[in-house]
């Protein structure tokens, strides 16, 4: 009797999962290889690449190359241009990070409240994303156009001469507007879905022990969507650095030189325009070490306060 209940106990367990097994060890490497060949070719492959060049000075033309070891970025790190130039990228990031997460917010939480018209608000906000970043850059030139902008009218009518492309605070204004306005649909539909999925039951008994809408949201919604949040900072943060290149590129091409640009730009200047393919690399490299080192700060401090439910 004991080996018979011990047997029926046995078959009542739940069986354990079977895992999914191939016929043959190398076909998992066959579907991943595509994957793993675009890696390797267009970002690891580059990325040695760059680090490389950086150790040498080489002739534009491709005639040759001669070892200077650190003096790349030596050159770079001591250069009062590089100093302003990553000073204005810090400010520039921060900025377009702040507004992008603080406004793509506040519109996914005014078009959660949405009951009449919601799909023509949401169509709207979300259509901008579709536009591509070169666009997004042309369509804020016409904006803030001197001649026929409107934003420079209306920056007129309260005394403000605005003159993108000649003024260096004018065109960093406007390079952060077009770039916020450029991102904001990107965060409003993570945001959005969210609050779509924090559940109703929640929401009825956050209102019954408070009235407070700030408090409510402040305190019961905001830390559900701290993930959401996360995982925007750090994408935001990717746009801000990279990202906006296209827009830069169309608003200060062919302007003058005191105009404010972002750490890749003068990457893509000195190395494509100026021809200092070794200063450029040792910038890139720079650059991607600061990302790579960001990064770590925001998933070691960051990360330990989010909460995934």
């Amino acid at each position: 009797m004991a080996r018979i209940g011990a047997r029926l106990r046995k078959g009542s367990t739940a069986e354990p999962a079977k895992r999914v097994q191939f016929d043959h060890k190398t076909l998992p490497w066959m579907f991943l290889a595509p994957q793993l060949a675009v890696i390797v070719i267009f970002f690891y492959w580059p990325s040695v690449q760059a680090v490389q060049s950086s150790f040498y000075i080489e002739d534009p033309f491709g005639f040759g190359s001669a070892f200077v070891g650190l003096s790349n970025y030596v050159d770079a790190l001591t250069s009062r241009e590089y100093r302003r130039v990553a000073s204005f990228t810090a400010v520039f990031t921060v900025l377009v990070t702040a507004l992008s997460l603080v406004l793509g917010l506040l519109l996914a939480v005014k078009a959660d409240a949405v009951i009449r018209g919601a799909a023509t608000y949401k169509t709207l906000l979300i259509s901008v994303y579709a536009i591509a970043p070169p666009v997004a850059g042309l369509v804020g030139m016409m904006f803030f156009d001197m001649h026929i902008g409107p934003f420079v009218r209306l920056a007129a009518f309260f005394g403000w001469d605005m003159r993108v492309g000649l003024d260096y605070f004018d065109t960093a204004f406007a390079m952060i507007t077009v770039s916020v306005w450029k991102q904001i649909p990107y965060n409003f539909i993570f945001f959005l879905s969210g609050l779509q999925a924090v559940p109703m039951s929640i929401r009825e008994a956050a209102a019954i022990d408070c009235r407070n809408g700030w408090t409510r949201f402040r305190t019961v919604v905001l830390p559900l969507l701290a993930p959401t949040a996360f995982f925007l900072l750090i994408i935001d943060i990717t746009y801000a650095l990279f990202d906006t290149f296209a827009v830069i590129d169309v608003m200060v091409k062919d302007k003058p030189a005191n105009n404010p640009i972002t750490l890749v730009y003068k990457v893509y200047n000195d190395g494509f325009r100026g021809n200092d393919i070794g200063g450029s690399s040792a910038q890139s490299v720079i650059l991607m070490v600061v990302v790579f080192v960001l990064t770590i700060v925001q998933f070691r401090f960051l990360e330990k306060r989010i909460h995934y439910g």
